[in-house]
């Protein structure tokens, strides 16, 4: 578990995945006006490396992923209409990042997940969770509304009811409910959290990138209005022409495991 003693946002490499890191653990890893700015500036700088396959959102500690804004700082720099819409330019690209990263996402949450950092949480392509998890978006007990951004994720990854009884009610629920509405993929025991998280990182890195970066986009394609495209039919054949292409099939005949380099 990466810490350090300077709150902010963390980053740690391997070799085909980074891990981002909330660290604010004295306020449950809520993210300052500061730590937004920053999230949108590794992100942005992440999702365009060419050697990384899989991005990682995680808070420190062990006990949050992330309690959503440092609600101490409103008074000062969200305390109206217009503050309230700057702050939002300020959490923009961090949000339009994780939403058209190009990479496959995964959220890893322990513990405390909600407002902001269930609003990332819900960006993110998947998410796994500890049975401590707790999520929830009470953002009608300081008389504020989510975004548009935030809603629009929410409704099209767990539908408008369940969005509406986050909402409304403001409760805190655990991971089994979290699960059954579709807001996670997977809640395992507190003491398996790390390895299985592990071992999804590596399976995601151990794919062909060209195959999972098209995916990512087609998914997202057949959610747009507008009919499908043979331009968008060719381009899903396209990964056939590639070295990854070859080398997974080459692997699969010859019964080894790939060794892909995304070309």
């Amino acid at each position: 578990m990466a810490h350090d003693s300077e709150n902010g946002i963390l980053v740690r490499r391997n070799l085909h995945s980074a891990t981002i890191y909330f660290n604010n653990p004295g306020r449950m890893n809520a993210l300052s006006l500061e730590m937004w700015r920053q999230l949108g500036s590794q992100l942005g700088a992440l999702s365009t490396d060419p050697d990384l396959r899989c991005i990682v959102l995680r808070g420190t500690g062990g006990k949050a992923f992330a309690s959503g804004a440092d609600i101490s700082e409103f008074p000062n720099v969200r305390a109206n209409a217009d503050q309230a819409k700057s702050y939002a330019e300020n959490m923009k690209p961090a949000l339009d990042h994780l939403h058209h990263c190009p990479l496959p996402t995964l959220s890893v949450i322990e513990g405390v997940c909600v407002g902001g950092g269930l609003e990332l949480a819900a960006l993110c392509d998947l998410r796994i969770c500890n049975e401590s998890a707790r999520f929830g978006i009470p953002i009608n007990r300081i008389g504020h509304v989510l975004p548009y951004p935030a809603t629009a994720a929410l409704v099209e990854l767990i539908g408008r009811s369940n969005t509406l009884e986050i909402l409304l009610e403001g409760r805190v629920f655990g991971a089994e409910e979290a699960k059954a509405m579709g807001l996670v993929n997977r809640v395992v025991p507190d003491d398996a959290i790390e390895d299985e998280a592990s071992k999804m990182i590596d399976r995601i890195a151990a794919g062909a990138p060209i195959a999972a970066r098209l995916h990512k986009k087609m998914a997202a394609r057949v959610l747009s209005p507008t009919p499908i495209t043979q331009a968008d039919i060719d381009e899903a054949f396209s990964a056939c022409d590639s070295d990854d292409y070859r080398e997974g099939v080459a692997a699969f005949i010859e019964k080894r495991r790939p060794v892909f380099n995304g070309k």
